[in-house]
């Protein structure tokens, strides 16, 4: 008899990449599972790579209908399919597990961000909110997610803060799959180009990266990903260095992959704001899985990454110039620059890849069916 097992995301596109790509498609790898994702799109159910994803409708009206209406549907959907498991990825779904926990099932809560740490940083809210929404939802975590089976988190960092709250607490990371980027192109095929992939926003330093192609010569940015501010995408396309771009816009996993084959570095110099300084972004190990050198924020635990596997180099982001200096460099020093991109594929087989993550988190759902 077959165990069942739902994914469920209020919030998350059913193809995410951390929700659908890795974990629900590790899942399936078990003849015993089956294994459905429900998600809130409005594009309909369909079964994709063995995953029975259902859709329980677009989210309409604003962040409160969606915390309400949506929420609720999604609990509905989730009775109805009567699983084993449930693992949830959006913490607006923290009620819908802890009603689950009340009819017997088994549940996992999957945080991918420090909720609390978040909210003292969001731009939408001011001060006074920020510190008091902040500080009511660490109790609220700290009060529900004791009572979960499992806390799967995407850091260490993140980790050992729910520690000290659920002992069944495991850090899955969102490294690659090493199938899926990795490319032999040579060296020599490669494009004068450089590449961004991944949403666009002014904390993710786009002006910056648009300002720092002012300076570089016979060099294009291949910026693959969607703006999240269109007043930022309407300045940075006045820019200078916007000449230099190729705008790829939204794509999929294949289409990323062609890009990073044809590019000589990947950009991720993010602005250093207390969000990103325990993050580990997957643009990041997805360049290095790709074998090309990395241009990344001065952030210590990025630095210790790339500087300690010797596969790019660390720049301030607030200022284009030292951006502007590492793509001048890696273009200059093409043999320097092909031995960074060796060392960190090599990095991402060793260590930094889905296959390690993959096994730890088979392990859990073995140990909650135990």
């Amino acid at each position: 008899m077959k165990i069942n097992i739902t994914h469920l995301t209020s919030v998350h596109a059913r193809y995410d990449t951390r929700i659908f790509v890795k974990e629900c498609s590790s899942l399936v790898k078990n003849e015993n599972y089956q294994v459905s994702l429900i998600v809130a799109d409005g594009n309909g159910d369909e079964v994709k790579n063995e995953v029975h994803i259902f859709d329980v409708g677009a989210k309409t009206g604003g962040r409160i209908s969606r915390m309400t209406n949506t929420v609720k549907k999604v609990f509905e959907k989730a009775v109805e399919l009567d699983s084993d498991i449930y693992h949830m990825h959006d913490p607006e779904l923290i009620p819908v597990g802890l009603k689950l926990k009340k009819i017997g099932k088994k549940v996992i809560f999957d945080a991918h961000e420090d909720t609390p740490k978040q909210l003292r940083n969001a731009p939408y809210l001011n001060t006074f909110f920020r510190t008091t929404l902040s500080g009511a939802y660490g109790i609220f975590e700290r009060f529900t997610l004791a009572k979960f089976d499992y806390i799967i988190t995407a850091t260490p960092y993140i980790r050992e803060k729910f520690l000290s709250i659920n002992k069944n607490s495991i850090d899955i990371n969102n490294f690659p799959i090493l199938e899926e980027l990795g490319n032999n192109t040579p060296w020599n095929e490669k494009k004068d180009e450089i590449c961004y992939v991944g949403g666009i926003a002014k904390i993710r330093g786009i002006k910056e990266l648009i300002r720092a192609m002012e300076s570089v010569k016979n060099v294009r940015l291949n910026l693959a990903g969607k703006f999240i501010e269109k007043d930022v995408e309407n300045e940075v396309k006045k820019y200078a260095g916007w000449s230099k771009v190729n705008e790829f816009g939204f794509v999929g996993r294949k289409e990323i992959a062609d890009i990073l084959s044809r590019s000589k570095a990947g950009i991720v110099t993010l602005h250093p704001i207390i969000n990103y300084q325990d993050a580990l972004p997957v643009k990041m190990f997805e360049y290095m899985a790709a074998g090309i050198p990395v241009i990344a924020s001065n952030i210590p635990l990025w630095q210790e990454i790339i500087e300690g596997t010797n596969c790019g180099i660390c720049v301030d982001p607030m200022k284009p110039s030292q951006i502007a200096d590492a793509i001048n460099f890696i273009m200059t020093h093409q043999d320097v620059a092909q031995k960074m991109g060796a060392n960190g594929k090599k990095a991402v087989f060793k260590k930094y890849n889905w296959g390690i993550e993959e096994a730890k988190f088979l392990r859990v759902y073995e140990e909650i069916i135990r």
